[in-house]
């Protein structure tokens, strides 16, 4: 990937919508909801503090993520989609 965040900002590769209920039945394109997980591809250098000193970043690349249903903003990097939002904006980390 040839992008590189700034300041606080991760490149997240959203994981694929549900195809299939619990239950079984198949979903249809319409009804399949946005997801809300994914793993970290990128992430930025830090944020710099209100005393001028960088805080890094407690996310690293290939981290897989929890974040809000509207958060970040989708791009198309390498004919690939992906979001890029604030590091603020993951709502938790998950466990492998």
């Amino acid at each position: 990937m040839n992008v590189k965040p700034l300041a606080d900002r991760v490149i997240v590769k959203a994981a694929e919508a549900e195809e299939m209920t619990k239950g079984g039945i198949i979903l249809p394109d319409t009804a399949k909801e946005k997801p809300q997980q994914g793993e970290v591809v990128a992430v930025g250098p830090g944020k710099v503090s209100d005393s001028g000193s960088l805080v890094g970043m407690t996310l690293k690349t290939g981290d897989n993520v929890l974040y809000g249903k509207y958060s970040g903003t989708e791009i198309s990097v390498d004919g690939e989609d992906v979001l890029i939002m604030r590091e603020s904006d993951i709502l938790a980390v998950l466990a492998k």
